[in-house]
């Protein structure tokens, strides 16, 4: 009869453990504990992993999984409600959380614009979380995340070298890691930093779908597009891609995702770090224009 009794308690206990609460805004989630009893403070910093699903299929909406860890400030002077921040002073290091979101709440509280074919009537938002680290300090922070910011692209890149070795491509490689396959060189004297560079391009993911192009009948914009080089008004891969080629020059440019829109990515066309392929034509090459000055306006008078 103890055994039983004991069994059944066990049972109960197991029941209980796995049974979501929720926060006072409605937020529905359960923390399993890695064991450490200090509670996140005020003013920490936390390195974690998180990822979002919807939908059926749990269908990937975001993760740093495998990727980098997200690393954000506990600021409970902020609102979050109805949001995982909600739940972070509640657990630990090396807690893991699980948690839903309702599209129909979300929606009411103008989180999302409207439904469509993903945020649709009565869905849930699945969040899985698993805190890493803490870190007491910004500094401390900011060089644990260059860290992953290294390993990260040293993923990238190799994935890349993957990719060209298996299709038997023949590539040069940037500084920092950009693959270049130069078909046509161009004239001498490359394109170099303080020099506009006069660009034909088809940007597209490796799966082959074109994000952004001015080639063609898909062209989204009509004239070569003008890179001054060396003020950073494009990607890294390209300053650093472009500088392979002359007046004339055609080839592609194999970018890391850490050297093109990285964890942002460039929704909805680009998704987070997503390596990309360039195909470019370099049309010209000439001086850089003098950059624009700021205008000054007129103070106003009361």
């Amino acid at each position: 009869m103890k055994i039983i009794t004991s069994i059944l308690a066990a049972s109960i206990l197991l029941v209980s453990c796995n049974q979501y609460q929720k926060t006072k805004s409605g937020l529905a989630y359960k923390i399993t504990s890695a064991g450490n009893k200090e509670k996140l403070k005020q003013g920490q910093f936390v390195k974690m992993n998180i990822k979002f699903t919807v939908g059926s299929k749990d269908s990937v909406l975001n993760s740093t999984f495998e990727h980098i860890p997200a690393y954000l400030m506990i600021d409970s002077s902020r609102s979050n409600k109805y949001s995982f921040l909600e739940l972070l002073p509640l657990c630990a290091k090396g807690d893991k959380i699980d948690f839903t979101l309702s599209i129909d709440t979300l929606k009411k509280m103008g989180m999302i614009p409207d439904y469509n074919n993903v945020f649709v009537k009565k869905g849930m938002i699945k969040g899985k979380l698993e805190i890493l680290q803490v870190f007491a300090n910004d500094k401390e922070t900011n060089e644990d995340y260059k860290k992953e910011n290294d390993k990260e692209k040293a993923r990238e890149i190799a994935d890349l070298e993957k990719y060209i070795k298996d299709k038997n491509i023949k590539t040069q490689k940037s500084e920092n890691g950009v693959l270049i396959e130069i078909e046509n060189p161009g004239t001498e004297p490359k394109a170099d930093t303080g020099k506009q560079v006069s660009v034909y391009y088809k940007g597209y993911t490796m799966d082959g779908k074109v994000f952004d192009t001015n080639i063609g009948k898909d062209a989204q914009h009509k004239d070569a597009y003008p890179v001054v080089l060396g003020r950073h008004s494009v990607i890294q891969g390209w300053e650093e891609g472009l500088k392979f080629f002359g007046k004339g020059g055609k080839g592609k440019l194999y970018v890391p995702s850490m050297m093109a829109y990285g964890p942002q990515g460039n929704p909805p066309v680009i998704p987070a770090f997503s390596n990309l392929i360039f195909e470019v034509e370099i049309v010209d090459i000439t001086n850089a224009p003098a950059p624009v000055a700021p205008q000054m306006t007129a103070p106003q008078h009361p």
